[in-house]
């Protein structure tokens, strides 16, 4: 399974861990984790917090049975996180081919423009602005492979790590 969504790139590894340890270790529905990471982290507002949620899905950090969700009992371990995130993010791969396959740094709209006909039909009739709304994942996978240390930042745009 692939998960789409992506909280806003956080600024290192540690508040991965930080977010992933305000789940609780035993089972609680939705409300009850989103309230716990509203109150134990930064995150701003119950949306957020529940693409927290998924995100964490997406690395493994947190399983999800029965509409109830619970922290796995291992810490982010950079390695398991990047393997987690070109492997679970959909289009994780795809950005990181694009990136890695250039010759030069790449901006976010290049990459857009480069993986945007891997975008489902269905999602691009999902909003009226579909491609806004990709466009601004592409930039969130960017930077939260930056942040994974899977690519780096420079002023003219991305680059392979």
């Amino acid at each position: 399974m692939k998960f789409k969504v992506l909280p806003p790139p956080a600024d290192s590894l540690e508040t991965v861990g930080e977010v992933q340890s305000a789940v609780p270790l035993v089972p609680d529905g939705e409300e009850s984790c989103c309230m716990r990471l509203l109150r134990r982290t930064d995150v701003a507002s119950r949306d957020a917090a529940r693409e927290w949620l998924s995100f964490l899905r997406a690395l493994e950090l947190v399983e999800e049975t029965a509409g109830q969700y619970r922290r796995l009992p291992h810490e982010a371990d950079p390695d398991r996180l990047r393997a987690a995130f070109r492997n679970r993010v959909y289009l994780a791969e795809d950005v990181l081919n694009v990136v890695s396959a250039a010759d030069g740094p790449l901006g976010a709209g290049e990459v857009f423009a480069r993986v945007s006909d891997r975008v489902p039909q269905w999602e691009r009739h999902r909003h009226e602005d579909a491609a806004d709304v990709w466009r601004e994942r592409v930039r969130r996978l960017l930077e939260w492979a930056v942040t994974l240390g899977l690519l780096e930042r420079t002023e003219e745009g991305y680059v392979a790590a």
